[in-house]
């Protein structure tokens, strides 16, 4: 199983060479920052906590908006060569198990928002240096980041399994978007735990005041949806291959 996994990762891997569309992971944060911290700077006499204040402005667009629209085109891609012609027919019939197949696309997806999150905390903190911030860098923001790889794994297999099923490119990109419009919609009322799309923002801490969450039931949620969609997306690919 482990060789099998390690062939799909390599795989996956060959697809993605040379390929331009993981650039974006860090083409559209820089853009986020630098609206933020403009923001922040323009807004000190109402944002008064610092960290946490510019923290407030460097996430609220990009977890709602952007990183589910990115996420969403890195999926597209990882499935657009099974799309092209009759190359679902050499997909499938590569010796390697479905599972394995799909979580070699999983891995991919996650590893490139595990890279994506670290450089947006490293623009979070250059930017809090350039504002001059006097307080210690917050050291929450492990726990933030770790939970927005996992929310961001979540979405991740959300559009692994819409990016299978729909032939075209930029469909599942925008139900991306439109996701994460609902998802910050769906925060607001206090059901961001139970929607997938908000999980990854929840994690976050984006428009958190308190910067405090139920681990306990945010790690539930997201486990649970992880399962559910691996699932639904070996039993979709099974399809495929009859």
């Amino acid at each position: 199983m482990y060789s099998s996994f390690t062939r799909a990762i390599k795989a996956e891997h060959l697809k993605l060479k040379r390929s331009p569309v993981w650039l974006a992971f860090f083409a559209l944060p820089v853009i986020s920052a630098f609206f933020g911290t403009n923001n922040y700077l323009m807004n000190q006499g109402i944002l008064q906590s610092e960290w946490f204040s510019l923290w407030s402005q460097h996430s609220l667009f990009l977890c709602f908006f952007f990183m589910p629209a990115l996420i969403g085109t890195f999926c597209s891609y990882l499935w657009r060569l099974e799309h092209l012609r009759t190359n679902w027919n050499s997909f499938l019939t590569t010796p390697v198990p479905l599972l394995c197949l799909y979580l070699g696309k999983l891995y991919q997806a996650v590893k490139i928002v595990i890279l994506g999150n670290l450089w947006i905390f490293l623009l979070y903190f250059l930017c809090g240096k350039l504002c001059a911030l006097t307080a210690p860098f917050p050291p929450q923001t492990l726990e933030w980041f770790l939970c927005g790889v996992l929310g961001g794994a979540v979405i991740c297999s959300i559009q692994l399994a819409l990016s299978m099923v729909i032939r075209s490119f930029a469909v599942p990109i925008g139900i991306g978007l439109l996701g994460g419009l609902a998802g910050m919609l769906l925060t607001n009322k206090g059901y961001g735990l139970l929607y997938p799309y908000s999980l990854y923002s929840i994690g976050m801490r984006a428009n958190n005041p308190k910067m405090e969450i139920d681990l306990k039931l945010f790690a539930i949620s997201s486990i649970f949806y992880m399962i559910l969609l691996c699932i639904l997306s070996v039993a979709g690919l099974r399809r495929h291959e009859q």
